[in-house]
């Protein structure tokens, strides 16, 4: 997704509710269906302490079930969201290419 040179000045991470076993699942899974292995880390948020101060935690899931919204954001160095894609519906995701024009705006900072 990134260029050489933005790897160098940006951080992706995923994160995700997911026990470690599962999101090394999803890395395993996503890996051999593209024949890449992502190469930013995947971190667990089991006691969603991170998505609830974000407000993502889906209210309307199954009874018994922790799952939040999916969400995309551009964080500038001083902690400041610049650019977010938040959506109920978890098979709409943000374009590569929007995210790196967020990117992009945020100049040489990011």
């Amino acid at each position: 997704m990134l260029n050489e040179e933005q790897e160098q000045t940006t951080q992706i991470l995923a994160l995700s509710v997911d026990e470690p076993s599962d999101l090394q699942r999803m890395v395993d899974m996503l890996s051999a269906d593209d024949s890449v292995v992502p190469r930013f880390p995947f971190l667990t948020d089991s006691d969603h302490r991170v998505i609830d101060r974000y407000g993502l935690l889906n209210p309307e899931a199954p009874r018994g079930m922790t799952i939040p919204h999916p969400a995309t954001y551009v964080i500038d160095r001083d902690g400041i969201v610049r650019w977010k894609f938040v959506e109920v519906d978890y098979t709409l995701r943000p374009s590569i290419e929007d995210v790196l024009a967020a990117l992009g705006e945020l100049g040489e900072s990011y």
